[in-house]
């Protein structure tokens, strides 16, 4: 059993699975590092320029909280989602505001729903709505620059008796509110993305989803580009290990990762759908197993033709 597999089984235990809401996320955030890949606090802003520098991203934080994480994005994930499901249900007005509680919001990202579940989850609000970006990504054209935080503005309604949360509502911002509403901005996520526990592990896979996407030969990419597009805060060596362990476990939802090697010899990753994985397998051992028979049969024909041979130059009994 996968260990993606257990950690479904251990969510499940805990807390029951919401109706069926088909995760979403945006194609322009999927591929490029927005998100602190760690927990800890990280302060050092995030930079990224596209090797034809017409897409740039730079990340700022709030010192008091911190940029917002590859975790705390799963709840733009989910307000996606709900707002896309609108959509999808023919409604002609999509609201920019949520209302929800803070406990239905940590049932669909998959977290505990304790104390420590709702001090974790207005962290996570405060680091979306303070954290600064800056990009290029559908920018006014003038000055080819878009500034905005994931949230406008966030409630986290409390009982002022117990403390207990009571509702929660939060206001994407326009830049989120904008690209969800164009339909062909998004991509379906796995249900298990929210089980994977790794910062880079989680870039990893929706970076893998934004490029190789269904295609039946996979995508291929250089370890260099993917630390650059994961954003990671590592170096280039040390993001290299975290790979080798991600590709050797092999424990990605909907692709099969594996080493290989560009024209020029440099190190890249080679991402393939499952299903078409295991039809490739399929199909290399429905080869291996008709080419042992044809070498068989090869054998069996030599072997004919030997006995035959000597049959021939047998000398016949009886008189001279």
């Amino acid at each position: 059993m996968s260990k993606r597999a257990i950690r479904q089984q251990e969510f499940d235990l805990f807390v029951p699975r919401m109706g069926e809401l088909r995760l979403k996320d945006q194609r322009e955030v999927m591929e490029r590092p927005f998100f602190a890949l760690s927990k800890r606090k990280r302060l050092k802003p995030i930079e990224y320029t596209s090797p034809d520098g017409d897409v740039w991203v730079h990340v700022s934080a709030n010192p008091r909280f911190g940029i917002a994480t590859i975790w705390d994005a799963d709840i733009l994930i989910w307000a996606t989602s709900r707002l896309n499901q609108l959509r999808e249900a023919g409604s002609n007005e999509i609201p920019r505001t949520i209302h929800t509680s803070a406990y239905e919001l940590l049932r669909a990202i998959r977290r505990d729903t304790g104390g420590k579940g709702y001090k974790e989850l207005e962290a996570a609000l405060e680091r979306l709505q303070s954290t600064v970006i800056e990009t290029s990504i559908r920018a006014p054209k003038r000055n080819k620059r878009a500034q905005f935080g994931w949230l406008d503005e966030f409630v986290l309604e409390t009982d002022p008796a117990t403390g207990a949360s009571k509702g929660l509502s939060l206001t994407l911002s326009n830049w989120v509110y904008e690209g969800l509403l164009k339909e062909r901005s998004l991509l379906t996520l796995h249900p298990d993305y929210f089980t994977l526990s790794g910062g880079v592990e989680r870039a990893i896979y929706r970076i893998a989803r934004k490029h190789a996407g269904d295609q039946p030969d996979g995508w291929v990419c250089r370890v260099s580009v993917l630390h650059e597009k994961s954003g990671s805060e590592s170096p280039l060596k040390q993001f290299a290990y975290l790979l080798k362990k991600i590709v050797a476990a092999d424990d990605l939802p909907d692709y099969a990762l594996s080493y290989t090697t560009t024209r020029d010899g440099a190190l890249a990753v080679h991402f393939v759908r499952r299903d078409a994985a295991e039809k490739a397998k399929l199909k290399a051992s429905l080869a291996a197993l008709s080419e042992s028979e044809a070498r068989r049969r090869r054998e069996d024909e030599r072997a004919g033709e030997v006995d035959a041979m000597f049959s021939r130059r047998r000398v016949p009994s009886g008189d001279q």
